[in-house]
């Protein structure tokens, strides 16, 4: 009898285990069930773009009666604009948000910040991010998710400097109004990683002054900024915002692609009347603004959307256009011109230990045009991707250690499987960036064919105008003074041995350590040159006094704006993202402000 026992002893104890595993796996199911449910609740003006029933044909926009007609605007990009400008919009009127990506409250790649590098690293269809190569060879990425780069980036918070507001043209008071609106809702104050008070020791030591502590501002010296993570490391995203709008007015469409701006071609100037979109299953429609005076188109899709937006729908160089049979709708020669992305150069420096994971949290603002800041270890989760090096990951693209028109997906797929060969310790450590604070080198963005999925072809000509090189040469000359400076090296503790074992797997494992001759001008220059990657700050496309008015109208063109960063002729502030939300409750607020005077409430 015991011996049967003893026999069945394993057998229940494996059948209590699977049955452990089916209710953990049920609970996990349910879990996941209710999320999605809790989001729809919070959220109920968000539905798939496939639910949407279009308006009659664009000819009833001229003749018409008024009832096909519910938008008083169309924002196309559910974005770190499109997202607060909708919202403070609808607190009056009715607002149809189109954006071609899908939620991010869903997604633990985008919520979660141990799983940052998995939404950049990820090439599928239902990314929330979509990877693209300059013609320089640097990839990068633009998000495709509502909420936009605030759903897939490193989460610092800065507000532009004083003098940037100033040499816009914005009115400081409402902008003062704004950030706060901003922050109040989705801005956290960090939990500091060692290795950014290490570094943010190193800043001071080597003269980044002065000390300016925790703050929002942009101001010289050194300092720890904001985050869009809260302490438990979950994201909160320009999306959330939408909750400040009306649901009753706001109506927001994910999944929902725009293939272009429709126009009534009449009268002596273009009048924007609606827009045209295909949902998820590839079935397009047609939404029609209201014919109420003050009723508009606005663009809100990113320096690379944005542009892309206004071309096909016949509003750029006509030489471009007509090359690709799109009918001109306006002669406009700096659509796509102006494009700029500011460089970034990363230092890996190896320590003898783990160290714990950290996006952005410190930065030196200098007077020299650059900024420093930091980044460390990687999330450890079973989703995560092992033995990264943070924002310098090769698996999202930043193949620094290979010249960039020699970086390919292959390469990629190849560094992957080579790194499974070198030692965990390699990745310990954290990285110290230098990234250009306004880069006067520029390219330029043109269309590969004149459909919407094709992304355009961009020019950043990184590093073609020489003041650019000189301050990366001097940038990097600042981390090697931090990195040898004695507050950093006492935390850092890395030893001979340990360095040359790196310097001969550095291509391997993808790390640039600090070069050898930093005295040499021309061999840093190279250097800048050859591991140049991007901090994802790409801008510009339709500057205004160019192709936008001050207050963000399309030139020539009647009902329509373009309201984002493509807009910005520089990068506001450390990180733009700041910078960008306030601009869209900002022009949201001016916008009723201008349309219902003290009735507007704001």
């Amino acid at each position: 009898m015991a011996a049967v026992i003893g026999a069945l002893v394993p057998v229940i104890v494996k059948l209590s285990l699977l049955l452990l595993c089916l209710n953990f796996n049920s609970f996990l199911t349910l879990t996941q069930a209710r999320k999605w449910e809790s989001w729809k609740d919070k959220y109920p003006f968000i539905k798939p773009a496939s639910s949407f029933s279009s308006s009659s044909s664009s000819n009833a926009w001229i003749s018409g009666s008024n009832e096909a007609y519910n938008y008083d605007y169309i924002i196309v990009g559910g974005g770190t604009a499109g997202c607060p400008l909708a919202a403070t919009l609808s607190q009056k009127f009715n607002v149809l948000l189109l954006e071609r990506g899908g939620v991010p409250f869903d997604n633990f790649n985008v919520s979660l910040m141990q799983n940052f590098h998995i939404s950049l690293a990820d090439t599928s269809p239902t990314s929330a991010s979509q990877i693209f190569v300059s013609t320089d060879g640097v990839f990068n990425a633009r998000a495709k998710v509502l909420g936009g780069g605030t759903s897939i980036n490193a989460g610092f918070y800065s507000r532009a400097s004083e003098s940037y507001i100033k040499k816009v043209g914005w009115d400081s008071k409402l902008v003062n109004e704004s950030f706060p609106w901003i922050e109040k809702q989705i801005v956290h104050r960090p939990i500091l990683a060692p290795w950014q008070i290490a570094v943010s020791e190193g800043l001071l030591e080597v003269g980044i002054l002065p000390f300016n502590g925790f703050t929002y501002d942009h101001i010289y010296g050194t300092k720890f900024g904001g985050t869009i993570f809260d302490r438990f490391g979950h994201r909160k995203t320009a999306a959330e915002l939408l909750t400040s709008g009306n649901p009753g007015k706001l109506h927001v469409l994910v999944h929902a692609t725009v293939q272009k701006v429709e126009f009534d071609t009449s009268g002596k100037k273009p009048i924007a009347v609606g827009v045209i979109f295909k949902d998820e299953k590839r079935n397009q429609h047609k939404a029609f603004l209201s014919k109420r005076k003050g009723s508009e188109i606005i663009v809100s899709s990113g320096a690379i959307g944005s542009p892309q937006i206004l071309l096909l729908s016949g509003i750029g160089p006509k030489a471009e256009l007509e090359k690709l049979n799109i009918s001109v709708v306006l002669d406009s020669k700096f659509v796509g011109k102006g494009m700029s992305d500011n460089p970034l150069n990363t230092i890996f420096v190896p320590t003898n230990r783990p160290v714990q994971q950290s996006l952005i949290q410190t930065v030196g603002i200098t007077k020299m045009g650059v900024y420093i800041e930091a980044s460390s270890g990687y999330g450890e989760s079973e989703d995560s991707i092992h033995r990264n090096h943070g924002i310098a990951s090769a698996e999202i693209g930043q193949l620094s250690t290979i010249p960039p028109k020699q970086r390919t997906h292959e390469a990629i797929e190849a560094h992957k499987r080579n790194k499974k060969n070198v030692p965990r310790e390699v990745f310990r450590g954290g990285s110290i960036l230098e990234k250009i604070a306004t880069p006067l080198s520029t390219g330029h963005l043109r269309l590969k064919s004149n459909k919407i999925d094709d992304s355009p072809s961009v020019t950043f000509n990184y590093f073609s105008h020489p003041r650019d090189l000189k301050r990366c040469v001097d940038g990097i000359r600042i981390v090697e003074k931090i990195v040898k400076s004695k507050h950093f090296t006492n935390y850092v503790q890395c030893d001979k041995e340990t360095l040359d074992k790196l310097l001969n797997m550095s291509v391997q494992a993808n790390i640039n350590l600090i070069p050898k001759h930093t005295n040499d001008t021309e061999s840093l220059e190279q250097f800048c040159k050859d591991t140049v990657i991007t901090i994802w700050h790409y801008h510009g496309g339709c500057h205004a006094g160019k192709v936008v008015s001050p207050d963000y109208r399309v030139i020539n063109v009647k009902r329509l704006r373009v309201i984002d960063g493509s807009t910005f002729t520089e990068s506001p502030g450390t990180n733009p993202q700041a910078t960008v939300m306030m601009m869209g409750r900002y022009m949201g607020v001016k916008i009723l402000r201008e349309r219902l005077g003290r009735a507007a409430g704001l």
